[in-house]
């Protein structure tokens, strides 16, 4: 099973990862953790990578789908993966389409978790954290029992940066002007699987579940 998935920030896909990656048995490939790992060990491709984080620059293309390519022929990937921030541009998703023509082996799917953005919105601007103890809530869904203190050790809470309005909608903009035309990629190519995410945690994962088993 070889899938890509898609979805907004706040959408759940990371949850939504894990609880695939287990029932399914393939490992969850993230474009974070192999930036973390070839940087941690120096590899080139790593030292590549950092020279352009390091002055604030997104990381080229070639050496993102370097990194995956390379990570996609490990020996835990035989019998598949769910990738996961990769691709994030139609030229990193026609690398991948050409290096899966290359070992004749196809896609099965690129899964859509898709939310609204007012429903983001709501969602992420509503979270809240304790500085002193980590545990989270949220304003409407989990708030705490006494008003703006944590349950736990009576902190305040605070709403962390990303969490604002006005960062939560820029990253929204980023994400509908760099992912779109991936979505168009894969419709065109009959590969784009969609999933309701303003479901409960458990519905969506049933959805995901029957849209893999028709597969």
């Amino acid at each position: 099973m070889k899938i890509v998935l898609l979805g907004p920030p706040g959408a759940g896909k990371g949850t939504q990862a894990k609880s695939i990656s287990n029932r399914y048995s393939i490992p969850h490939i993230s474009t974070g953790d192999i930036f973390r790992k070839n940087i941690s060990e120096n590899t080139p491709l790593g030292i590549e990578a950092k020279k352009h984080i390091d002055k604030g620059q997104l990381v080229p293309d070639e050496v993102t789908i370097n990194m995956v390519k390379d990570r996609l022929q490990q020996d835990d990937c035989k019998n598949g993966y769910l990738l996961d921030g990769f691709p994030r541009t139609v030229n990193q998703a026609e690398a991948l389409q050409e290096f899966l023509n290359s070992r004749n082996e196809d896609l099965d799917t690129a899964l859509l978790i898709e939310v609204p953005t007012g429903f983001i919105l709501e969602r992420m601007t509503g979270r809240r954290v304790c500085p002193s103890c980590g545990a989270s809530y949220h304003i409407k869904f989990n708030p705490p029992t006494a008003q703006g203190k944590c349950d736990v050790c009576g902190s305040d809470v605070i709403q962390r940066k990303d969490d604002t309005e006005e960062t939560v909608s820029e990253r929204l903009d980023v994400y509908e002007r760099q992912t779109q035309p991936l979505i168009d990629f894969y419709k065109e190519r009959n590969l784009l699987s969609t999933v309701d995410g303003t479901q409960a945690i458990n519905e969506v994962f049933e959805s995901i579940c029957n849209i893999l088993g028709s597969l």
